[in-house]
């Protein structure tokens, strides 16, 4: 069964790739966005946009990992707007340069607080509101990285392989509240994000067309959206193989060949 139309939404991301993709599809007449971003021309571009759609448009200039503005921020856009529908979807990615690249410590910290913390500090603020209310849907942009960790990218599976595991963790305690939880775990859209990956890119979808999927999978209440499909299949099947042929079959796709001295 279908729930109304979400009209309160929050979409973190919002200024450029997926994020803006999805705050275009969402903007409509009646609807209000919020849409939280760190780069100020974009994030107004992208608040114009959706406002030429008939929206109504809040924007915040915060960076995800600062728990404290993220609090502030949404609690009183809350206060006025009863969020309906939260999409964490800010993300950062890290790819390793070469074969003798290497993510240091600073370098996981900075993916893993931007893409797990950066979530948890839109998701947790939002949570508490919407059980007091029993309503509310809350979408985790993953990626289906998070089904099998690629050696080019270490920091950014691991993180998003953690927002699958938490949004899965809390799904049933949040559905006793009436409250929605879905993951999105999408393939390769064309964002900037994805112009930089040195690997191949199978089956790659236009941000516009990833929004719009995602849209419909989330009004009809899925709780878990893996596109494309083809993909997602193949990602979900390496885990059951073992690790040493899962690795062999990924090669071609994710790991750098060792430069020749």
């Amino acid at each position: 069964m279908r729930k109304a139309a979400p009209r309160h939404i929050v979409i973190t991301g919002a200024s450029a790739g997926l994020g803006r993709a999805l705050a275009s599809t969402y903007a409509a007449p009646g609807v209000v966005l919020a849409l939280i971003g760190r780069d100020a021309q974009r994030l107004e571009a992208s608040a114009q946009a959706c406002r030429a759609k008939g929206a109504s448009v809040q924007t915040a200039l915060i960076d995800v990992r600062d728990a404290q503005a993220m609090q502030t921020w949404l609690h009183r856009f809350d206060d006025a707007h009863p969020i309906d529908l939260l999409i964490a979807n800010a993300g950062a990615a890290s790819t390793l340069a070469s074969a003798t690249d290497w993510e240091d410590l600073a370098r996981t910290a900075a993916i893993v607080d931007t893409n797990f913390y950066g979530a948890m500090h839109a998701v947790l603020p939002v949570i508490a509101r919407m059980q007091a209310r029993k309503h509310g849907h809350v979408a985790l942009i993953s990626s289906l990285a998070a089904l099998r960790g690629m050696a080019i990218s270490p920091a950014y599976c691991a993180s998003k392989a953690a927002i699958k595991a938490y949004g899965d963790s809390v799904r049933p305690i949040l559905s006793r509240d009436g409250i929605r939880m879905s993951i999105v775990l999408p393939g390769f859209v064309k964002t900037a994000m994805s112009d930089v990956f040195p690997g191949d890119k199978p089956f790659l979808w236009s941000a516009d067309k990833a929004a719009e999927h995602i849209q419909r999978k989330l009004a009809a209440g899925r709780a878990e959206i893996a596109f494309p499909s083809l993909l997602a299949f193949g990602m979900r099947l390496l885990p059951l193989l073992p690790a040493v042929l899962a690795d062999a079959i990924l090669g071609g796709l994710s790991y750098l060949p060792r430069e020749e001295h």
